[in-house]
C-alpha cells in the first residue's frame, strides 16, 4: 500500500520496479471497482510508460516524479486517449493533444494510470451527476465523495494512485478532499495552465492536486506550474521551489467569524475548529477574528457568473463537430437541439439555461454586470484581510459527506460551496487539510486561503498545521 510518494521511493530503494508499483495500483483499482472512481484505466500506455521509466532509472536519467502514479480528472486532455468530462455529449471523443499539465507530468516520468469520474462538465458537489454513474466515498460506500472531482478524491483516499489531478471552479478539489480525508489544493488563478482543461467557467477554473501528504501536493504543483504560451491568463511570476520549509516566527491567522456562527455549520466541525484556534493561540500565534459581510452573497454571485461562462463555453458541444449526435434528428436545427437535449444531463442543462438567462437582453445589467461588481467587493475585502494576516482560516464545508441521493434540491446542493467559492471568486490559492473524524465516522477538513502567488508560504503553513492538528 503506497499512500505517499515517500512510500513509493522507499519501495523502489528496496528493489521494487515502477512496473511492480503500477501493478499494485491496478490490482487495487480492480478490487475496489465498486467505488466507480475511474471512467477508464489507461492499461497499455501506463504499463509502457512504467517500463520506460524503469529503463531510465537503470540509466540514471529518471525525472523527479519517477515511480509516481497519477490519475487525471476526466476533463483533462491526454493525447490519443479518450476524454469526456463524464458527459454523454463527448461520447467516443479522443483528444488530439495533451494538456500542459499532462505534458509536464510525463516529462518528469510520472505514470498516468487513468481518467477519474467526475460530475458532468465539473458541475456538481456530490459526483452524482456523471453519465458514468455516481462515485462512492472510499471510507463508506453509502456516502458521496463530494464533487465535482469526486473520482480523483476517492482514488487518492482508497490508495488507487499516488496523486490525482482535479479541477476547482468553486471548491471542486477542496470539498471532496474534506469529504474523503485527503489534502486538496487549488493554486492561485494564473499559476497553472488551463490549456487542455475542458472549460466550465474560464475565469474560475484551476487545476490542482489531491494527495495524502503536503510534500506531494507541493512537488506536483511546482512541476505543473509556470508560464505556458498556450494560456494567456498565466502569470509571469517565477514559481521556484514550493517544498514546505520550517516556519520562522509566529503566524497571524485571520478567521471569519460568520463561518463559525452560521446556523448551517455542523456543531462537531465548529467545535473542532474552535479547539484548533484556541490551541494555536495558546502556542503563541495571533488568531484574529474578522467579519466578512458578503458570506451570504458569495454563492449567488458565483452561480450567476459561472453559469454565464458555462453557457458560452458549452455552446461548442452541438452534435455537429464531434461527440454525441442524436440518431432521430432530421435537419440542422433538430440536430443541434436534440443532440444537446439528449447529450447533456439535467444539471448541465439547468446551468446552461440559467447562464443564458443572466446574459440575455434586459437581464444582463441586473444579474451578470451586478455579479461582477459584487465579485470585486469580495476580492477587495479578501485582500484587505490578507494584507494584515498570513492566511485566512475557515471550514472547508459546513458538513461531512452526506448519503447518496439524500440531497434533492439544487439550492441545497449549491450551498455545499458556501465556504469554498470565495477563493475562486478572488483567485487566491486555497487548501483543505483533514483535521478530524466526525462521530458519524466521516472525515472533515480545515480550509486555508493565502495571498496570491504565495503557494510556498501557504503550503509551509499547511505542513505545520497538518502536524500540529
Amino acid at each position: 500500500m503506497y499512500k505517499t510518494y515517500a512510500d513509493v521511493k522507499a519501495a523502489m530503494e528496496k528493489g521494487q520496479s515502477v512496473k511492480d508499483i503500477l501493478q499494485s495500483y491496478l490490482l487495487a483499482i480492480e478490487e475496489r471497482k465498486d467505488l466507480n472512481a475511474f471512467t477508464e484505466v489507461f492499461l497499455d500506455t501506463a504499463i509502457k510508460k512504467a517500463e520506460e521509466v524503469d529503463q531510465k532509472i537503470a540509466e540514471g536519467k529518471a525525472g523527479r516524479l519517477a515511480g509516481m502514479v497519477i490519475a487525471i480528472k476526466d476533463n483533462i486532455c491526454y493525447k490519443h486517449h479518450k476524454v469526456s468530462a463524464s458527459s454523454k455529449i463527448l461520447d467516443g471523443f479522443e483528444s488530439i493533444y495533451s494538456a500542459t499539465v499532462v505534458e509536464r507530468l510525463l516529462a518528469e516520468d510520472a505514470v498516468i494510470i487513468g481518467r477519474t469520474n467526475c460530475d458532468e462538465f465539473a458541475m456538481g458537489s456530490s459526483n452524482e451527476n456523471s453519465a458514468f454513474g455516481a462515485v462512492r466515498n472510499a471510507l463508506n460506500e453509502d456516502y458521496v465523495p463530494g464533487g465535482s472531482s469526486g473520482g480523483s478524491a476517492t482514488a487518492v483516499a482508497a490508495n488507487l494512485c499516488t496523486v490525482a489531478l482535479g479541477s476547482d471552479t468553486g471548491g471542486s478539489i477542496r470539498q471532496p478532499a474534506s469529504f474523503t480525508g485527503t489534502i486538496g489544493f487549488k493554486p492561485t488563478y494564473g499559476r497553472v495552465s488551463r490549456y487542455g482543461l475542458i472549460a466550465y467557467a474560464s475565469s474560475f477554473d484551476q487545476i490542482g492536486p489531491f494527495a495524502n501528504s503536503v510534500d506531494d501536493v507541493a512537488l506536483v504543483t511546482e512541476i505543473i506550474s509556470g508560464m505556458d504560451e498556450f494560456d494567456s491568463t498565466l502569470s509571469s511570476k517565477e514559481v521556484g521551489s514550493l517544498q514546505p520549509t520550517p516556519l520562522k516566527g509566529k503566524l497571524k491567522i485571520a478567521y471569519i467569524r460568520e463561518t463559525l456562527d452560521s446556523d448551517g455549520i455542523d456543531p462537531e466541525i465548529k467545535q473542532r475548529i474552535e479547539q484548533l484556534i484556541n490551541c494555536l493561540r495558546a502556542d503563541g500565534h495571533e488568531l484574529i477574528p474578522v467579519s466578512f459581510p458578503y458570506l451570504d452573497k458569495m454563492v449567488p454571485t458565483y452561480y450567476v457568473l459561472t453559469t454565464a461562462e458555462a453557457s458560452s463555453n458549452l455552446s461548442r458541444f452541438d452534435g455537429v463537430h464531434y461527440g454525441y449526435r442524436s440518431k432521430d434528428a432530421v435537419g440542422v436545427e433538430a440536430t443541434y437541439t436534440q443532440s444537446r437535449m439528449e447529450g447533456f444531463g439535467s444539471e448541465v442543462k439547468r446551468r446552461i439555461m440559467t447562464g443564458t438567462f443572466v446574459l440575455s437582453h434586459g437581464y444582463y445589467d441586473a444579474y451578470y454586470s451586478k455579479g461582477q461588481k459584487v465579485r470585486r467587493l469580495i476580492q477587495d475585502k479578501t485582500n484587505e484581510i490578507l494584507a494584515k494576516s498570513d492566511v485566512i482560516l475557515l471550514p472547508t464545508s459546513p458538513s461531512t459527506a452526506f448519503k447518496l441521493n439524500s440531497v434533492k434540491e439544487p439550492i441545497q446542493m449549491y450551498l455545499q460551496d458556501i465556504y469554498t467559492v470565495q477563493a475562486n471568486l478572488t483567485g487566491n490559492p486555497a487548501v483543505s487539510l483533514p483535521i478530524g473524524l466526525h462521530p458519524n465516522g466521516m472525515p472533515f477538513g480545515l480550509q486555508l486561503i493565502g495571498n496570491h502567488f504565495e503557494e510556498k508560504k501557504l503550503l509551509a503553513i499547511s505542513a505545520y498545521l497538518n502536524d500540529f492538528c
